[in-house]
Parts: C-alpha cells; structure tokens; sequence
C-alpha cells in the first residue's frame, strides 16, 4: 500500500488496538508491541490521516473527518471511532503525556479538516453557481438521507493498562453517553425521513388521482378518434366529393392529430409520474433501514445501561467487601497487641525470677 505523502506531521509510539467486530466491547491487539503512529497531510485529496505500520502492513489508516472525536478512557489510553472503516482504534500510550500530546493534535488537525471542508464547500458553491441559476426550470430530485457511517462517532470506553509499557489487552467498558448521542442523530434523521415521506406520500397520492384522471381522459380521446375515423370513412363514402366534405376532413385529421399528440404526451406524463412512485418505494426502503438501525440502537444503549448497573452493583460489592476486610484487620492488629502486651509481661516475670534464683 503507497501512501501519496512525504513526511509525518506528528509521530508517536504506542500499542495498536481494534474493537472486536463481533462484540463490539472486547479489543483486539492489532500490534505485538509498541508501533509509530504518524498523522500525515495528503495535499492531493487536501485530507489529514493517522497512519501506523507494523512491518509493511498497514494496521491505521484513518482519514480525520471534522465529525470525529478522540476520547481519553484513562490515563495512557484513547480511542476514536471510524466510521469509514467501520471500526474503532485504540491506543495504549507509555505515559499520560504522550496521549495528551497525540489528543491535542488530534483536536488540531480535525480543526484544520473542518476548515478545509468549509473552504471547499465554498469553491464547490461558487463554481457551481452558474450552472444552477441556467437551470432553474429543472425539476429537483428529491433528498436521500444521510449514511450512517460517516457521521456519528461510536465510542467504547476501556480500561488500558497503567504501567509503563501497556501491554496488556485493555477491557472495553460501554460508554452510555455516546449510544444516547447516536439515538438523537438517528430520532432526528427519522422524523427527517417522516417529513419526506409524508411529502410524498401526499405527491403520490395526488398523481395517482392524476393517473386515473388522465387515464379516463385517454380513454376518452380514444373512443373520439375512432369515432372521428369511421366518420371519415362514412364520408368518403358519400358520393360527390364536395369541397365542404373535404374540409371537413381535413378538419377532422387535424383533430385526430392534435389527440395522438395529446396521446403521446399523457404516455410521457404517466412514465414520469410511474419514476416519481418508484423514487417514492426507495424512500421508504431507506426509511426501513434506518428505523431499524434506530431500533438496533435503542436495544444497543438498553444493554449498555444494563451492563453500567451492573458495574455499579460490583462496585458496591467492592466496596463493602474491603470495609469488611479493614474491620477485620483492626480486630486482628488489637488481638495482637494484646498478645504482645501479655507477652512482655511474662518476659518481664520470667526476667526478674531468673534474677531471684540467681541472688
């Protein structure tokens, strides 16, 4: 894999983790020892990366999005979520300024993402301008939804190891606060595609009224030039081509002109309107998914409340468990003392009778 960058901006040592994708808590160690970690700038796609080998094989490759965000778990550890490699990285650092200094130039380079985003957008906009005021009359097509990937950030708390080489695999704790985060993205892209689809649900019952409408309408046009036709039959049959049959033939193409055109144009009125139900169906297949991905995510932030109560009851537990332990401890030291006490007083007798026997 080439990389169409010169020189790092930033590099540090640390050990390399990846959310296990199957769970989604415990991690993974993606490194079997402490690797550089580089933030690079691509001037070709004007992006910022974090980017880690071990050996040649690329195990960080991550683009920063101003939509990011790195989140210090302890001491020496930090994470941030990728949603366009649909994965979360960890890294265990061997001291805590080592993991502020790569915080830092995180929180910097997504700034400087951000900025060039907007920078873009501008260009983007003002080149763009022209082409759209020549082509006011088109219809617009109607709005898809955001992709989930890319927008919210999933976070996984984890207890990294304090010593000074982390190189144990780090326990990864839910962090309830980021699953509360995604559910309000995902709730106001549902109400979002509700609008939508409540939109177009009355456009698409308006031109199904409108089908039928004209429908009736082609029928209609139908039966009037076959009429038109047999009348002009009937008079070509009529003896004596008067100048006035011949208008009135002529008359009656021109009708029956006028309603194939009429025709043609309903039949690319129906097509339109037949893309437009299509449009619609997609619509709500995406609105499918996402409320199903919404309800995925409710069920998802349930189970990491469940799980946060239950470390909260082992807590207590703990807790209760060492004032046990401490009292027991003080019963014993005071036990002891006695002990010791009684026993330099049998020291102190035997002393003074060894000193009686021997005067």
């Amino acid at each position: 894999m080439r990389f169409n960058m010169k020189q790092p901006i930033f590099s540090t040592r640390a050990h390399v983790f990846q959310i296990d994708p199957n769970t989604k808590k415990n991690w993974v160690p993606t490194s079997k020892h402490a690797v550089t970690v580089s933030y690079f700038y691509d001037s070709t796609r004007n992006v910022y990366r974090i980017i880690s080998l071990d050996g040649s094989k690329a195990i960080i490759n991550s683009t920063i999005t101003p939509n990011m965000t790195f989140t210090k778990t302890s001491q020496k550890f930090g994470q941030w979520a990728d949603s366009r490699a649909n994965t979360v990285y960890g890294l265990g650092f061997s001291s805590e300024s080592h993991l502020s200094k790569f915080a830092e130039k995180f929180a910097e380079f997504k700034e400087a993402a951000r900025l060039a985003k907007e920078k873009s957008q501008e260009k983007m906009e003002l080149t763009s301008t022209p082409s759209q005021e020549s082509a006011t009359g088109d219809l617009q097509s109607p709005l898809t939804p955001k992709s989930i990937n890319g927008t919210d950030d999933e976070r996984v708390t984890a207890d990294a190891s304090q010593n000074s080489e982390p190189r144990a695999e780090p326990n990864a704790v839910p962090f309830p606060h980021s699953s509360t985060t995604i559910s309000k993205h995902w709730e106001a892209e549902l109400a979002a595609l509700k609008g939508n689809n409540a939109k177009l649900t009355a456009a698409l019952l308006e031109s199904t009224a409108n089908v039928k409408q004209w429908k009736q309408q082609l029928a209609a046009y139908q039966e009037e030039a076959e009429r038109l036709h047999k009348r002009v039959t009937e008079l070509e049959c009529v003896s004596g081509q008067t100048t006035g049959i011949k208008t009135q033939k002529t008359e009656l193409n021109q009708t029956i002109e006028e309603l194939e055109a009429a025709l043609k144009a309903k039949e690319e009125e129906l097509e339109q309107l037949k893309a437009e139900v299509e449009n619609a169906h997609q619509l709500q297949s995406q609105k499918d998914a996402v409320t199903q991905k919404l309800q995925e995510t409710e069920t998802r932030n349930l189970e990491l409340e469940a799980q946060l109560a239950e470390l909260e009851q082992r807590l207590e537990s703990n807790q209760v468990e060492q004032e046990s332990f401490r009292k027991s401890l003080r019963s014993l030291l005071e036990l002891l003392d006695g002990k010791i006490f009684e026993l330099t007083e049998l020291r102190d007798s035997l002393a003074k009778l060894i000193e009686g026997g021997g005067s």
